[in-house]
């Protein structure tokens, strides 16, 4: 709900960011779930080392997502919602809206014209971004031809994203957080009817990928024309505010853009071996899942909260919303992140060796899973810590930053694939430019005063990293005696006792952290209370 402000502009009503946070996460988990289904059925249908389809298929899917990361994601989204919530919040929801539109019709025209380059120029760019394809004519064309397909994906994404962004400043989330749903959808069902052959199939997906583009767009722009703005087709112009956009986004743009150099990277090393590229796609969806239910919620949920206290000068909020972002990030990531380094095999052989994916690939996409494993607190991280910049209009720190962790990552995912890791090589070099992009963020925001964490909330982050720490284990344990523990399933059943035994694990896991958070008085009874009531 939101209702007018002084002044005429529109703020949230009640909640808080736990609300918001809650809602986006909830949704984002539901699409988590269908972008599981449709990852489990691709990985199935298409495998990974078997054949050219499987690496072709994650090529153009990741090359405009390449893209979507710098303007839908990245620079241009942090530039524009404190933006829009400054202006909503001083001039009202009409002044806002003309910002959204102009805005709008700026990036639209950018990413056309660079989707349309890309098209024309995607045989010479295969050869630059993939060049251990070269050695594999059929993956090379095949990239070449679903990437094409997949590249219009970026203009709807980018309008999507920025749509989301002016309905989270206005304090609706449900729509936001819900059309990455399309998405997955809409792929399943492509690749469900379309599945044939392993080249069949990428084709299906990579065309579901463009039409769930365009119904993505167009569900949030209902969003946004029922919550109220008033946003729409307007001819492309620089105005004043647009401009402002446009400069504070250029530092975070070279920022983003030098991330993507160890996007690069990555795939290029990854090309020369038959199957690396889906090892480490497979590996990142796993990874992704706590970044995406956690990291990006709270950040969406923390930008404009950040950019109204830091308005209004409110450095009590300020601090309350960091804190309790730090506390709730964690109390959800460190448990994911010790039950990916504890059975890193175990949740890939259960979940995906099946068809086409075979033994082989399980087992060198769990030697890259466990180097995401200790990233990712740091990968959420960052999300956290950015927006504490963002709130600020201060994206060129976070530019330094970030070109600090490039130019770290490059270095190590070089060195150590060359040496002897491979593809897991390329994760642990991730893994470590990540945390020193933490260090520089939390180390800036201390400095200059912006945000120094209580001694409370790093008290129970303590005990929140001692109950992961025995949930890890437990895992490490039961994937050591996996045998033991399928045995008696398998025996009752001739399918699924790997499936059922995850299960199982998984939730005896689970059951013991929540025991731990209560123990050590990480969570407390009266806090869960709390947040009931406040739900209510």
């Amino acid at each position: 709900m939101v209702q007018p402000s002084a002044g005429g502009a529109v703020s949230p009503k009640g909640g808080g960011m736990m609300r918001s946070s809650a809602i986006f996460s909830g949704l984002t988990l539901i699409s988590r779930l269908a972008g599981f289904a449709r990852d489990l059925t691709i990985s199935a249908f298409l495998g990974a080392s078997n054949g050219p389809a499987a690496d072709a298929y994650n090529t153009a899917l990741s090359f405009p997502n390449l893209f979507r990361r710098i303007f839908a994601e990245g620079a241009f989204a942090a530039a524009f919602v404190p933006a829009y919530a400054r202006t909503l919040e001083s001039e009202g929801a009409e002044a806002a809206d003309r910002v959204a539109r102009d805005a709008l019709a700026v990036v639209l025209v950018a990413t056309v014209v660079l989707t349309l380059a890309a098209q024309l120029a995607m045989p010479w760019l295969m050869t630059v971004i993939n060049i251990g394809f070269l050695d594999d004519p059929a993956r090379f064309r095949l990239a070449v031809t679903l990437t094409q397909i997949t590249m219009p994906y970026l203009p709807c994404m980018t309008a999507a994203a920025l749509l989301s962004g002016v309905l989270n400043a206005r304090g609706r989330f449900i729509v936001s957080g819900a059309y990455p749903i399309l998405l997955n959808l809409i792929m399943l069902a492509a690749v469900w009817l379309w599945r044939g052959d392993q080249i069949q199939a990428a084709t299906a997906a990579s065309w579901a990928v463009l039409v769930s583009g365009f119904a993505q767009a167009g569900l949030c722009w209902w969003a946004v024309r029922k919550a109220g703005a008033r946003i729409g087709p307007v001819m492309p112009r620089l105005s004043p505010e647009v401009k402002l956009i446009v400069i504070t986004a250029v530092p975070a743009l070279i920022g983003n853009s030098a991330t993507q150099i160890n996007v690069f990277i990555s795939q290029n090393l990854s090309s020369f071996v038959n199957g690396g590229r889906t090892w480490l796609a497979t590996a990142d969806r796993l990874y992704q899942l706590p970044l995406g239910l956690v990291g990006v919620a709270i950040g969406v949920a923390l930008l404009p909260r950040l950019a109204r206290a830091v308005a209004s000068g409110d450095h009590a909020q300020q601090q309350a919303s960091m804190d309790e972002a730090l506390a709730l990030s964690m109390a959800l990531t460190l448990p994911a992140a010790a039950a990916i380094l504890g059975m890193p095999f175990f949740l890939i052989d259960a979940l995906f060796t099946r068809l086409e994916f075979l033994t082989y690939d399980a087992v060198n996409t769990a030697r890259a899973l466990f180097q995401y494993g200790w990233g990712v607190p740091a990968f959420v991280l960052i999300r956290i810590l950015a927006p504490g910049f963002f709130a600020r209009g201060d994206t060129r720190r976070p530019m330094i930053f970030a070109l600090v962790s490039v130019a770290v990552n490059a270095a190590l995912a070089l060195g150590l694939f060359w040496a002897g890791m491979g593809v897991a090589g390329i994760a642990a070099a991730t893994s470590a430019a990540a945390w020193v992009n933490v260090a520089l963020l939390a180390g800036a925001l201390w400095r200059r005063g912006h945000w120094r964490p209580g001694p409370a909330v790093l008290s129970r982050v303590l005990r929140i990293g001692l109950a992961s720490a025995v949930l890890g284990g437990l895992v490490a344990v039961a994937e050591r005696f996996r045998p033991q523990i399928e045995a008696p399933i398998a025996a009752v059943l001739q399918h699924g006792a790997k499936e059922i035994a995850l299960i199982a694990v998984t939730a005896v896991g689970g059951l013991a952290y929540l025991i731990l958070l209560f123990a050590t008085r990480a969570v407390t009874v009266a806090e869960v209370k709390g947040l009931v009531r406040r739900a209510r």
